[in-house]
């Protein structure tokens, strides 16, 4: 990711509406959420969502999927990803340890849905 495309996606995460639907559809990984049923649970005009949405499509955060006479949208977590890559490159002047805390702490947010409690901690 270049400084220009990381500024975007911050300009489009830096407004509390868009950045609650971006938690949103992060929670909703991989089926996504419809645009009504986003504006329903946010409680956000219709008219006004379509605007937020389409900030965040455009700063690559979402991806809209039209199935029948719905739109599904999608967060992208590829997006997510690239943009902390860019945020930890070249990480503490080469000192890795000490973004190590850091990187711990990303590492176990999320465990497979498919593994069991009992599982997830044997690993």
């Amino acid at each position: 990711m270049e400084s220009d495309a990381a500024i975007h996606v911050f300009a489009a995460l830096a407004q509390s509406t868009r950045l609650d639907v971006f938690r949103l559809l992060m929670e909703h990984e991989p089926d996504g959420l419809p645009a009504g049923e986003i504006a329903r649970r946010l409680d956000v005009p219709h008219n006004t969502m379509s605007t937020h949405l389409a900030t965040l499509t455009r700063a690559g955060l979402i991806d809209a999927e039209r199935h029948s006479r719905s739109i599904i949208y999608r967060a992208r977590p590829e997006a997510v990803h690239a943009l902390t890559s860019f945020l930890i490159k070249d990480c503490c002047g080469g000192r890795p340890e000490i973004c190590a805390p850091l990187i711990a702490d990303l590492s176990p947010c999320c465990t497979p849905q498919t593994l069991t409690a009992k599982e997830a901690t044997h690993d």
